[in-house]
């Protein structure tokens, strides 16, 4: 079973989710970030909650603020702020019976549950699906063109899946102050980290660059032929397979 929700986040937006039930009652739960600028229903997110139901876990995929359905102005997108969303989603989790909770990510929401992860002892597992391994930074992302607007205004647009999207400097200020290679080697959770080897935006490099990171309690899962979405269904079915098979190991 499934439900659409809504909770606020520390802001008072109200942020959109789906919550999986299992047929039966479950104390463990895990909790799904998406990609920049994508949304919950991403078919990997899609897909792994529903191996991830099937093995008893309750599971919520959420809309960080100014993305899907969820209130909030992109433009005010922070690592900081998705943090706190992810911990803010934790509460919601536990509040339906979850004592046992597991993190998850695709990409940017890689990136944040990782972070939140380091934040939160209540968290018992966390895995990361196309992760970069270091926050987005403005030679990452940018054109020339686009960090010249960023220094001048200190805005800058762009177009991404479809939308007019606006970041400020505060997102990259702010990202500047995580240093994810000491936050991972101080990390006291297992991890599993899943990659593509054909990762067009994220380089399969990144993921054995977190692994070295955190050389012990990781396992590293490289999808041959897969690409950042994990579009080919195929592709897909290994990586969610493999992450609801490691996700059921360690809570056992």
């Amino acid at each position: 079973m499934q439900q659409q929700i809504q909770f606020p986040n520390p802001y008072g937006e109200k942020l959109a989710g789906t919550f999986h039930v299992p047929s039966e009652d479950s104390r463990h739960g895990i909790i799904l970030g998406h990609c920049f600028t994508c949304s919950r229903h991403t078919r990997i997110l899609r897909d792994v909650s529903s191996a991830l139901v099937d093995e008893g876990f309750k599971v919520l995929r959420f809309d960080f603020s100014g993305n899907g359905q969820s209130e909030g102005n992109f433009s005010e997108s922070l690592y900081s702020k998705q943090i706190k969303e992810m911990k803010t989603a934790a509460s919601f989790i536990s509040a339906q019976g979850v004592s046992w909770i597991g993190v998850a990510g695709h990409s940017m929401g890689a990136m944040v549950a990782l972070l939140a992860a380091s934040e939160m002892s209540a968290v018992k597992a966390v895995c990361t699906l196309a992760a970069k391994a270091s926050a987005l930074k403005t030679n990452h992302f940018l054109s020339q063109g686009q960090m010249r607007e960023l220094q001048h205004s200190g805005r800058v647009s762009f177009i991404s899946r479809g939308r007019n999207l606006e970041l400020t400097e505060a997102f990259f200020s702010d990202a500047e102050q995580y240093d994810l290679s000491s936050i991972i080697a101080s990390l006291p959770q297992p991890l599993l980290v899943v990659h593509g080897d054909k990762d067009e935006i994220i380089p399969v490099e990144n993921a054995y660059k977190l692994q070295q990171y955190k050389s012990t309690d990781t396992e590293l899962a490289i999808i041959s032929g897969a690409d950042h979405m994990f579009s080919q269904d195929e592709k897909r079915q290994k990586v969610v397979q493999r992450v609801a098979k490691w996700f059921k190991g360690v809570r056992e």
